[in-house]
């Protein structure tokens, strides 16, 4: 863990580091080795009961009484919450921090920040702390959920998403880039950005075009704002429902979201996909990073990423994976043509030519599929909207 790369980063003492190393390891040991035991356990087991699987829901119910899952979930939870406790730990620490944010000291490099105060946070988060996460995205009305998002973010993936925790966004962004050569994006809208981290990324990779960050959260896009400033990216941040863009009819050119489809009821996923058909211009494209669906996947591999459902406070987890995602661009007036899913390497790992190749051939599923490890690969899907002009 290198610490974050910009001027927002909190103040940390030798202690604080340590204490963060230290969670992010037993992250890293949860996720891949221990649960290399509880999958090697569950494969022992089933073959020795005569049972075979066909569904991550039947795995999940074999599992249950097995004293491997207990204690994977019990440890994955455990260090779920340390995540989190060592950032408020290290807030507390450098009281000055949200204060940094409220009081940016760099020059304004063209970015800007707009909220809206008739913006309705759905009911559904303020229920409950998704990811375990207190307080959840949208804190208490200033910058600091931003602050333990950031934070919390480098020490849950433990290196596996970029020194800047922004590989997703350069994976899509350059994956965009190399399959559509002719799309000269003049508008690019982040739907649920967060802080930001995957959008920054669009701005670097299409220099000419307007890149705007959309989110509910008003501490995330104030955070995220000041952010972006300190990496001196000019992005627009706007308070917005998914299901309400503040855009005009085919406005846009690239629509994308991040991790965040499975974060939504489905009434508002299909919402997302109708008002982004609406707002995209005749040959733009709607790009969502997210996990693969369970369709694509083994029986076991699928009740393995559908564990954050159950234990995890992400209660739409499941349901979204199980939908259909031709089906939900189709239902938004997307051609079932114009539909497609890629997975990729990490792009800030690779060269240009291995990311090129792989992201280029048909979508390859396998345990490395969404899966937070050292050997994790992107998945992507969405369309093109038909009548390119």
């Amino acid at each position: 863990m290198a610490g974050l790369q910009h001027s927002l980063a909190l103040k940390k003492d030798l202690d604080q580091r340590a204490r963060e190393r230290f969670t992010s390891s037993m992250r890293a040991w949860v996720l891949t080795d221990l649960a290399g035991q509880m999958h090697s356990d569950y494969e022992k087991a089933s073959v020795e009961s005569g049972q075979g699987h066909t569904s991550g829901e039947a795995v999940h119910q074999f599992l249950k009484g097995r004293d491997l899952f207990k204690w994977y979930s019990s440890l994955r939870c455990a260090t779920q919450e340390l995540v989190w406790q060592s950032v408020l730990t290290a807030i507390a620490a450098d009281p000055e921090s949200v204060e940094r944010i409220n009081s940016p000291s760099e020059a304004s490099h063209g970015g800007s920040l707009t909220l809206d105060a008739t913006v309705q946070l759905p009911a559904y988060s303020e229920a409950m702390d998704v990811h375990l996460m207190p307080g959840n995205y949208q804190g208490s009305g200033d910058a600091e959920a931003g602050v333990v998002y950031d934070n919390g973010l480098e020490v849950f993936s433990f290196g596996v998403m970029g020194k800047n925790l922004d590989d997703i966004g350069h994976s899509m962004a350059n994956y965009t880039r190399l399959k559509w050569p002719e799309l000269k994006p003049q508008l690019i809208v982040d739907v649920g950005c967060t802080i930001g981290h995957n959008t920054l990324p669009w701005k670097q990779t299409f220099p000419d075009a307007e890149v705007q960050g959309v989110d509910i959260a008003p501490a995330c896009l104030q955070y995220g704002h000041a952010r972006a400033e300190a990496f001196g990216v000019p992005i627009h941040f706007r308070q917005a429902g998914c299901d309400a863009l503040p855009y005009g009819d085919e406005s846009a050119d690239i629509v994308f979201s991040s991790m965040f489809l499975h974060e939504l009821p489905t009434h508002l996923i299909k919402a997302f996909f109708k008002e982004a058909h609406r707002i995209l211009k005749p040959g733009g494209v709607l790009i969502n990073m997210e996990l693969p669906p369970n369709d694509a996947l083994g029986a076991y591999d699928a009740f393995y990423l559908d564990w954050d459902c159950f234990y995890n406070n992400e209660p739409f987890y499941k349901e979204f994976r199980d939908l259909s995602y031709v089906g939900l661009c189709t239902d938004a007036g997307f051609s079932a043509s114009d539909f497609f899913q890629a997975t990729m390497p990490r792009f800030t790992y690779v060269s240009e030519a291995e990311f090129a190749a792989a992201s280029g051939a048909d979508a390859a599923f396998d345990s490395d599929t969404g899966r937070l490890s050292d050997t994790i690969t992107w998945y992507a899907f969405g369309a093109q909207k038909g009548g390119v002009a």
